[in-house]
């Protein structure tokens, strides 16, 4: 299912909703919110009653309200989904969005004069109130760096999430430059993990380091014979050279260990890891609690895919693979 890839313009990537033709009665900026919309019984402020979303005014005049957003991570788009949480009166009938592809930071007068080329990637389709409206980006196959949601006629939407595969700019891998080649924002994805019953197997890789105890990768306490892993895809294929693993803020719970192994299924990288040969690329260390841990000087042929192994269970807040990309 596409949720289960990165939100491409969660706000925390520096996604933005850059333009609005309304938004009288809430607020554009929103539409992106990180946290889950909520209601608040009896509130309102002098335009009306509070609303936690993108709402626009009645519209009395022909037409139809939209607003741009600009991705965070840039990407193909598999999947939106389009949250009325709350809005049960005052929700869109229906919804669209457009795409465009645009290089560096347009002006938002450029995205709306002629000169950009707008694309149709979700035809108007029907909207429930109070409702996760979930819809499959059957056909995109290109590269999208801004979109354009258009509600007919007007109403409010809670939350925007555009989930997809990143396909970072090509110079952040350009001959000799060392990369980040775990990050999320490079195309990286943690494809499987044995667990994670308290932190999402996707904060391994994700910008900066943690905000909280939650904002890493955490396994449940583990009662049995055994151990915890992930398994990270690369951004691109590409020889290791030094890795951080960040205990950060794991105080009590980090684990006693860990070992990281890599294996090479080709390039473009294959997505059966699983049947793969693995290889040591940093034996079996000792870690410590609400620390970051640096190994430099690894050494290994080209790789695709790297296995965190942690020993027997807890929470790693970031994993950093560093290198550069092979030569195809």
């Amino acid at each position: 299912m596409f949720i289960d890839l990165p939100d491409l313009a969660a706000e925390r990537f520096g996604s933005a909703v850059v333009a609005a033709n309304d938004e009288f009665f809430a607020p554009k900026e929103s539409l992106i919110k990180a946290s889950a919309p909520e209601w608040r019984e009896g509130v309102y402020t002098e335009r009306g009653k509070w609303m936690d979303g993108w709402e626009t005014r009645r519209r009395r005049s022909p037409g139809h309200d939209w607003a741009i957003i600009r991705l965070g991570l840039p990407g193909i788009v598999r999947g939106v989904v389009i949250d009325t949480s709350f809005f049960t009166g005052n929700f869109p009938e229906r919804a669209s969005i457009d795409a465009c592809s645009v290089a560096g930071l347009p002006l938002v007068e450029w995205l709306l004069g002629p000169q950009a080329s707008w694309w149709p990637m979700l035809p108007s389709s029907p909207l429930a109130g109070d409702t996760h409206n979930s819809f499959a980006v059957t056909d995109a196959k290109q590269r999208v760096t801004h979109l354009r949601l258009n509600i007919f006629p007007d109403g409010g939407i809670a939350r925007l999430r555009v989930h997809g595969d990143v396909v970072p700019d090509e110079n952040v891998f350009a001959a000799g430059r060392e990369a980040d080649l775990a990050a999320i924002e490079n195309g990286g994805f943690v494809v499987l993990c044995s667990d994670m019953h308290y932190g999402h197997r996707q904060n391994l890789i994700m910008p900066g380091r943690s905000t909280h105890m939650g904002d890493g990768w955490e396994t449940k306490r583990r009662r049995g014979p055994g151990h915890d892993w992930s398994v990270i895809r690369l951004g691109r294929r590409g020889v290791v050279e030094r890795i951080e693993l960040d205990t950060d803020r794991f105080k009590g719970n980090a684990p006693g260990s860990a070992m990281l192994e890599y294996c090479d299924v080709g390039d473009p990288p294959g997505s059966d890891a699983a049947s793969a040969t693995w290889r040591v690329l940093v034996s079996e260390t000792p870690l410590q609690p609400h620390a970051r841990h640096r190994f430099d000087n690894v050494s290994a042929p080209p790789a695709t895919h790297v296995r965190l192994n942690i020993y027997p269970d807890g929470g790693v807040a970031r994993l950093r693979v560093f290198g550069r990309a092979a030569a195809t």
